[in-house]
């Protein structure tokens, strides 16, 4: 049976971007590979790279403080965020484009499109262009989600932080990972009233006890306000203040304004009740409560590729899903959700199908880092872990 291509990738993060060049690139397999959004994928556009440049600009105002101590004349200003913003969308423009031609210079056939599967063998995209492949890998990534709460789309997640247009004067971060807890350095340093609920006895759970300890304390004393052992159990907006622009209207109109009540856009201020009865109005919620595969509305189960309850794609350890021809990587298959590991699993991907080389993917024991403030790195087994 002939096919349009040898490999069909769905999605153009860095392990879809990794596999589709290396197998077009160095094997000479005919390579398709759609995506439906921006190149580059969670780590360049919504994640590790805009988060990195983020946690640097956040740095320097402790770094001009200290340099009075070393004989700088140094004056601390507000820190200009649509500046800031403006460098940063112009960095991952070029990075998007990095990628592009990337896969372009491999000889990749990329298509800005969503794709969804119709058979073992075929996808189809949303341009209304049908093709066939004898391989797919599904490489689509994840997506932050909110928690199961009313009026919770009141709130931010980690996608949103890099298009606001201006900084909060307060916000609270729901949530205790290392996704909560960068953000809550990054925007404390930026200036901002940093709020964080938690609602396990201490943040970072996985890592090893005593270091996350260390960054909790270490938070606390940087005047992060967070509240371990407490949820949020009720969001309402926040009552609409008058603004710049009302103060200009005619008193008639500026009160029919201020009448208005509780003002429904995301931007607005959010009231949010807390598990021990507090109750607080913050500028912003931010919600980093976890994050869900992107596997909906692709085909997948119809096909008979078995997903799990979370809706990540099961596979073996050679990414093989439970359709032979499906293979997915990265975190669609919620095994490891870290950059490094989606292009090792991209390049092992490779070598299975298209060198002959079966090659599995050893998870265990992966180096990690955590960007707060201080930062935290580590690699093989906690002291718990370990006992």
């Amino acid at each position: 049976m002939s096919f349009d291509f040898d490999l069909f990738v769905i999605g153009g993060g860095s392990g879809g971007v990794r596999a589709a060049r290396v197998a077009a690139g160095e094997t000479g397999a005919k390579v398709g590979l759609a995506e439906m959004d921006r190149y580059g994928g969670t780590c360049v556009i919504r994640g590790c790279v805009p988060k990195k440049l983020m946690v640097f600009a956040s740095e320097y105002a402790d770094l001009v403080h200290d340099a009075r101590s070393y004989g700088w004349d140094l004056t601390e200003g507000p820190f200009d965020w649509p500046r800031f913003a403006g460098h940063l969308n112009r960095e991952l423009d070029r990075l998007e484009g990095v990628y592009r031609n990337l896969l372009k210079s491999a000889g990749v056939e990329t298509f800005d499109a969503r794709a969804r599967l119709t058979d073992a063998h075929t996808v189809a995209l949303s341009t209304g262009e049908t093709f066939t492949a004898r391989h797919i890998l599904v490489a689509s990534g994840g997506r932050p989600v909110r928690p199961d709460l009313p009026n919770a789309g009141l709130g931010l997640v980690s996608d949103d932080i890099f298009h606001l247009d201006a900084l909060p004067k307060s916000i609270l971060i729901v949530g205790g990972g290392y996704i909560a807890c960068e953000f809550a350095c990054i925007l404390h340093g930026l200036g901002v009233e940093v709020t964080q609920y938690y609602r396990g006895a201490q943040i970072l759970r996985g890592f090893d006890e005593e270091a996350r300890g260390l960054i909790a304390e270490a938070m606390r004393t940087r005047g992060i306000d967070l509240r371990t052992g407490t949820d949020i159990v009720e969001i309402r907006p926040g009552e609409r203040a008058p603004e710049a622009g009302d103060m200009g209207l005619p008193m008639q109109e500026r009160a029919a304004a201020l009448a208005a009540g509780p003002d429904p856009r995301p931007a607005g201020p959010v009231r949010v009740k807390a598990t021990n009865g507090d109750e607080k109005l913050f500028e912003r919620l931010f919600f980093a409560t976890g994050r869900d595969p992107n596997t909906s509305d692709m085909g997948l189960e119809e096909i008979g590729v078995r997903l799990g309850r979370r809706g990540e794609i099961a596979v073996d350890a050679y990414s093989q899903s439970s359709v032979p021809s499906v293979y997915a990587i990265g975190d669609v298959t919620d095994r490891l959700n870290l950059t490094p590991v989606a292009i090792r699993e991209a390049m092992a991907f490779v070598d299975t199908v298209f060198r002959g080389n079966p090659t599995p993917v050893d998870h265990a024991l992966v180096a990690s880092a955590i960007f707060t403030q201080p930062e935290m790195g580590t690699v093989g087994l906690s002291e718990e872990a370990a006992a």
